[in-house]
């Protein structure tokens, strides 16, 4: 069920946290009101200080992050040894799950396993990865596996090992409306407390100073195929839920996929290892011209730095779109070893004469679609390089076409008059990843960060694990005011830009000058 959505607060009243309720939808008594009175403390392996000491609700956070996904999780873990920090973090889901439709067996994550929540900005913090296998008796076996890039599954379960042990955490919260209170110079944050099968048991309200939004990213569906994701009895289904749907799926006499990412390459080798020799039944299309590799070059890798990101973030807008539109290999493409094993497969499978049934064809987009007796899918099929058209018929589709961001609307609706927009509607965001707002917001000390939402200003390293760690540690410089995690003021070996714009360099850590010596002292 959902709550009715909230009614608009009048600007000269502010109501008490143990008095606020909002209306229930359906039949039953009207919801409970809970306090913010902080979450659930949790077991914590890493040692940490107590926090088990009742808030008053009406004291205002200092920090409230909406969404736990491995960028809020790394926020919250560098944030956990702030003593002067009060924070929570809110999640709707009832558990910390990431991608879990594709942690295909053996499918690995493709940065190094330094890229965990807090490494490259704090190597010796306790939620490293490096301390999530000690916990585990599991670093002489990791060792001599000598695996720099480690598989999903695994990084999947050290995130969870983490959100098992971290306080500040508190799943089963959705949050409902954010809202600037001018005349106490907070923003209020409505939630429901959700039971553990989904339904609304209680709503509240806490008030913070900063916000942090990682709501993360959502499947994106191309429009002629969401028609039929929404059908009954038509397998056709998003990547995001492949392991939930692949029996169903390999049942299918011939399976389409369609994506010319990493997760359409994973797909296609997981349902070709599966499905008989000489009767495959595959076909993988895909936009691109080519399958083709993920730049993973040394220097095309520091395209995923901070200097980067700041070179870009400096750029005009018109110059920020157009680049992002053409570096679509250094974060579309497929990794080599994934493509490598595909070839080794479908070669595998020629040995003994004949080609195996799949069809790989790239530079085809989708233009239409429609079912076929009910059980079939038509697709309307477009080369793009010879300009003809064919239709194919199959019986289910896999969607490898990737993820779009969550749109901020709808959480920050109640904010739409203190919001700066750019020429195409997004939200300005500025270098310390802050939401440009109206200056009677920001003047009163107040921020709303973003996380994996400002790829149009700050390019393509947004979504990229790798820069999880640098991103919140620079958020928590600007929340405190100091420079509480030391970062690098160089990152990469290429300089981007005649014109770099320099870092900004807190005062601490600014070069001494040393008084010359006289001669003879």
């Amino acid at each position: 069920m959902s709550p009715q959505p909230n009614p608009q607060p009048n600007p000269h009243t502010h109501p008490q946290v143990n008095a606020y309720t909002r209306p229930q939808t359906g039949p039953g008594a009207p919801l409970r009101a809970v306090p913010d009175t902080g979450p659930q403390t949790a077991l914590s392996t890493p040692p940490r200080r107590d926090r088990d000491t009742p808030r008053d609700p009406d004291t205002p956070r200092d920090l409230v992050g909406i969404g736990i996904g491995p960028f809020n999780l790394s926020l919250a873990a560098l944030a956990h040894p702030l003593d002067e920090l009060d924070t929570v973090f809110y999640e709707q889901r009832p558990a910390f799950a990431w991608h879990p439709g594709l942690l295909i067996e053996g499918a690995r994550i493709q940065v190094p396993f330094l890229a965990d929540l807090v490494t490259l900005a704090d190597p010796a913090n306790p939620w490293s990865f490096l301390n999530y296998l000690k916990t585990r008796d599991r670093l002489f076996p990791f060792y001599f596996a000598e695996r720099f890039h480690i598989q999903r599954a695994e990084y999947d379960a050290y995130c969870r090992w983490v959100c098992e042990n971290l306080p500040a955490l508190s799943f089963g919260h959705q949050v409902d409306a954010v809202r600037f209170n001018p005349e106490l110079d907070v923003f209020e944050v409505d939630f429901t407390q959700l039971g553990p099968d989904g339904e609304a048991e209680a709503l509240g309200r806490t008030h913070a100073k900063n916000i942090v939004l990682g709501i993360g990213t959502e499947p994106d569906i191309p429009d002629p195929l969401k028609p039929l994701v929404e059908a009954p009895r038509v397998p056709v289904i998003h990547a995001a839920d492949y392991l939930d749907h692949r029996e169903t799926l390999l049942a299918a006499e011939h399976i389409t996929v369609i994506g010319s990412g990493q997760s359409g390459a994973e797909v296609f080798l997981d349902l070709l290892r599966r499905r008989p020799v000489g009767r495959e039944g595959l076909h993988w299309l895909g936009r691109t011209d080519a399958f083709a590799p993920m730049e993973y070059s040394k220097l095309g890798l520091e395209h995923f730095t901070p200097d980067y990101t700041r070179y870009f973030h400096a750029l005009a807008e018109p110059v920020r779109d157009q680049l992002v539109a053409s570096q679509w290999q250094l974060h579309k493409g497929i990794d080599a070893g994934t493509l490598a094993a595909i070839h080794d497969e479908l070669y595998r499978r020629s040995l003994h004469g004949g080609w195996p049934d799949a069809v790989l064809t790239p530079g085809v987009r989708v233009r239409t679609a429609g079912r076929v007796a009910t059980t079939k899918v038509e697709l309307h099929l477009e080369h793009l390089h010879q300009n003809t058209r064919s239709r194919l018929t199959t019986d289910a589709v896999v969607l490898a076409t990737g993820y779009r961001e969550r749109p901020l609307s709808r959480i920050l609706a109640g904010l739409d008059p203190y919001m700066r927009l750019d020429s195409r509607e997004r939200p300005r965001i500025d270098d310390q990843y802050r939401l440009v707002m109206d200056p009677s917001v920001t003047g009163s000390g107040c921020h709303i960060y973003v996380q994996n939402a400002e790829r149009h200003t700050h390019g393509i390293g947004t979504p990229d694990l790798g820069l999880a760690a640098w991103r919140s540690a620079a958020i928590l410089n600007s929340v405190t005011g100091k420079e509480t995690y030391p970062l690098p003021t160089r990152t990469a070996f290429t300089t981007f830009g005649l014109e770099q714009q320099e870092p900004r360099i807190p005062s601490a850590r600014q070069p001494k000058v040393l008084t010359p010596l006289m001669d003879g002292i």
